[in-house]
């Protein structure tokens, strides 16, 4: 039923997120941290946080992180349990393929044409130019995934899965259109911490997204099963990592 993948959906997303808030508690805002700071003493004003908004901001970031989680796994839940029947594989190889897919629609995709960006970082187009160019590309991210998909299906059987999978990465080309038309969105530094931000959000994100499919695929293998207990849901943690 899909009321059963959708509370697997938000199951495996609280423990997606908590790891993925944690993940930016104590990696991300430190990151962040040093660039304000670099930025301020660039400037010549000098700024030294205090423990107190530290704490704050680390406890925002968590709940953030959880609430993000549980938007996504509730999202997750519902479009496994309707697209299923047409995802590649078997088991928890559909869970993994529809994974990648939400992670290229909603991040992968349009990043393309409007990569993370420091924080700080003077914005050259304005947030509803932005906003207009992101929600395109996620749109354009889910037809390619859709393609992507329905190309492997039909050509797994004739050709075998090495060469449906080079068929169904062609569709994938079509990014190129449309980044080589977006402007550039920000005027940022080309330091290594801006270079270190930008894959820690890329990375944190691929985290996220493995770590969802990993504890999402272990429940719904116990589905129908007893509940859950604390140990299990560890194991599902490390299965996502």
């Amino acid at each position: 039923m899909i009321t059963d993948s959708f509370k697997r959906g938000i199951a495996a997303g609280v423990v997606a997120g908590l790891a993925y808030g944690l993940f930016l508690a104590f990696v991300g805002n430190p990151l962040v941290g040093n660039l304000e700071y670099a930025a301020h003493d660039h400037a010549g004003h000098g700024h030294t946080p205090g423990a107190v908004p530290e704490l704050m901001t680390g406890v925002v970031s968590v709940g953030s992180g959880v609430l993000w989680g549980i938007l996504l796994g509730a999202a997750f839940g519902v479009a496994y349990y309707l697209f299923e029947p047409s995802l590649p594989g078997d088991g928890s190889t559909k869970v993994y393929v529809l994974a990648g897919a939400g992670f290229l629609t909603v991040s992968g995709v349009p990043w393309l044409a409007l990569p993370p960006v420091t924080p700080g970082a003077e914005q050259v187009l304005a947030v509803d130019v932005r906003l207009a160019i992101y929600g395109a590309m996620m749109a354009l991210g889910a037809a390619i995934c859709a393609l992507s998909i329905t190309l492997y299906g039909r050509t797994r059987s004739e050709r075998g899965p090495f060469a449906a999978v080079g068929i169904a990465a062609t569709p994938f080309v079509l990014c190129v259109i449309p980044i080589a038309l977006t402007p550039t969105a920000a005027l940022e530094s080309s330091g290594m911490l801006a270079l270190a931000f930008r894959w820690l959000v890329v990375l944190g994100q691929i985290a996220l997204w493995a770590i969802l499919a990993g504890v999402y695929a272990r429940l719904d293998r116990r589905a129908g099963g007893a509940a859950p207990s604390l140990d299990d849901l560890d194991d599902d943690l490390t299965a996502g990592v």
